[in-house]
């Protein structure tokens, strides 16, 4: 099972425990946003984003507007002493945002509780801001005797205050399910020191030893410095062979340090955990093959890692512009034919799948879901939308190729999702001249493409020397079907910052506009 799916988590949980009611879990891993009262944007180019209102909220960890009556309702029908617990804090003076935020939390919790396997484990990574009610309310779920760890995970963070201690950890609260469940602890080794490994210089067919008598009963010697080859020898019960072993296992302080800004593995996302972080918590508590859960996804470092190791995985996001960064992260290392055939094994869920329900979602009015032309520029063609909405004369969205080391081309896109003449791509063609435009993407649904319309596109001629058209019409069912924008080299979308595993050099941050003006919106 590889899925991603778009939505609340809370929905995607209830509709996932629908369908498997005995639990399918094997390990639940979240990192949900932690009421600090902040808003986070995802970075979507390699870019200066001084020029450019290129950035999207990915999720606003703002809890005070959260309507949290109903949930509590839901929540007494479950869990009875849960409810007391969230009901008392509301009754006393303690800050609304803050009961709205362990509400909402402890709901999606009680589901994904009820989503693990009875031999599953679940990690909560949080801050100490709500880490001690965080606890409460998973005591209350899982049961405080099925409470394993408080992780603290200690990392180097630039900081100082002359009325703190800098705040350099975050808290990961472990729990299980039930008293049987996977650790693998021995998958998770510290390793030993340069100067331990070399007190173990012989060595045989197991591997290297030192050799030790110190606490062998009537052995004169005192420590392993003592004991020379020849005691093994002449007095072989008073000397035994120790071999060297792979490390030793954790405490539950981990010091992994952040994700520097020159590393590979940086994609931008705000909250972005390392990927040694949960590489140590998926080898500890799941094997090859088992179901790793993150249902806060973010920019997928759970599910990229569970790849890595072999798992099978589901996630979740609430912005569709981290599903696609997931997809993206996932296919980045590898070829096209490569990169499709991954796709095809990724089930993604919460998109319009066929025309029907691409023109369902145009008709929508439901605020809840992604707007039509944002889930054609961000999605089916990995582009950034335009924030300010205009009329006919403006365009939609754009993205970015490489025409050089330090600079990029700039495509504009249009959709429509109505009835189209030859008039809107003849408005479009105008739109990407005054824009100083390299291409133009006019998308719309196939039954309305005309004959004069493919001629007005025709007519504006090749983008330079390359044998594609500057104005490109595709439609709705063309995309979906995986049909690409011609770009030069092959290149269908550089929106996005490198991804992980790529092994490409990442260009050098340059201006979006360089030798441009800047589009006018």
């Amino acid at each position: 099972m590889k899925q991603l799916f778009f939505g609340d988590c809370y929905d995607v949980l209830r509709d996932l425990n629908r369908k498997n009611p005995n639990g399918f879990i094997d390990l639940i891993y979240i990192d949900p946003p932690f009421n600090s009262k902040r808003d986070y944007n995802i970075l979507f180019e390699n870019i200066d984003m001084t020029d450019t209102k290129a950035q999207k909220q990915a999720f606003a960890d703002t809890w005070s507007n959260v309507s949290y009556k109903d949930a509590l309702n839901e929540i007494l029908i479950h869990k009875k002493d849960l409810f007391t617990f969230l009901k008392t804090l509301d009754n006393i003076h303690f800050p609304k945002s803050s009961i709205a935020y362990l509400t909402t939390m402890a709901l999606r919790i009680f589901y994904m509780y009820e989503a693990l396997k009875s031999t599953g484990s679940f990690y909560l990574h949080c801050d100490p801001n709500m880490s001690h009610y965080l606890k409460i309310v998973c005591d209350l779920i899982f049961g405080k005797e099925n409470f394993r760890n408080e992780i603290v995970w200690c990392y180097k963070a630039r900081h100082f205050s002359k009325k703190n201690f800098g705040p350099k950890h975050d808290v990961i609260l472990r729990y299980s399910k039930s008293d049987n469940y996977t650790f693998n602890w021995q998958k998770v080794l510290r390793p030993l020191s340069e100067t331990t490994v070399k007190k173990f210089k012989y060595h045989d067919e197991i591997g290297n030893y030192r050799l030790v008598g110190r606490g062998i009963k009537g052995s004169p010697i005192q420590s392993a410095k003592d004991v020379d080859i020849k005691w093994e020898t002449e007095h072989p019960e008073l000397v035994k062979r120790n071999y060297v072993k792979e490390g030793v296992p954790y405490e539950d302080y981990w010091y992994i340090d952040l994700i520097n800004q020159a590393a590979k593995e940086r994609l931008g996302y705000p909250t972005q955990k390392p990927e040694s972080l949960l590489e140590r918590i998926i080898k500890a508590s799941s094997n090859e093959g088992d179901l790793v859960a993150d249902f806060f996804c973010g920019c997928g470092t759970t599910i990229a890692v569970a790849e890595k190791l072999g798992r099978n995985w589901v996630g979740a996001d609430i912005s569709h512009l981290a599903i696609r960064l997931i997809l993206k992260r996932l296919t980045d290392p590898y070829e096209d034919f490569k990169k499709k055939e991954l796709i095809k094994n990724i089930e993604i869920n919460g998109f319009p799948r066929d025309s029907a329900s691409a023109k369902e979602l145009a008709e929508t009015k439901d605020k809840g879901r992604i707007k039509f032309q944002d889930w054609v520029v961000e999605v089916l063609i990995g582009g950034i939308s335009n924030e300010v909405r205009t009329a006919d004369g403006g365009w939609d969205g754009y993205l970015t190729f490489p025409t050089s080391d330090k600079e990029y081309g700039i495509v504009l896109i249009e959709v429509k999702s109505g009835n189209v003449n030859i008039k809107n791509v003849r408005e479009f063609i105008q739109v990407v001249n005054k824009n100083n435009s390299d291409i133009g993407v006019f998308v719309c649904f196939s039954d309305t493409i005309t004959k004069p319309m493919l001629e007005a596109a025709k007519d504006v001629g090749k983008f330079k020397s390359y044998n594609f058209d500057k104005l490109q019409i595709i439609s709705i069912e063309e995309l979906l079907e995986g049909k690409e924008i011609k770009l030069p080299g092959g290149v269908s979308n550089s929106t996005f910052k490198s991804s992980t595993r790529k092994l490409d050099k990442e260009p050098d941050t340059v201006h979006l506009f360089n030798h441009k003006e800047k589009l006018k919106k």
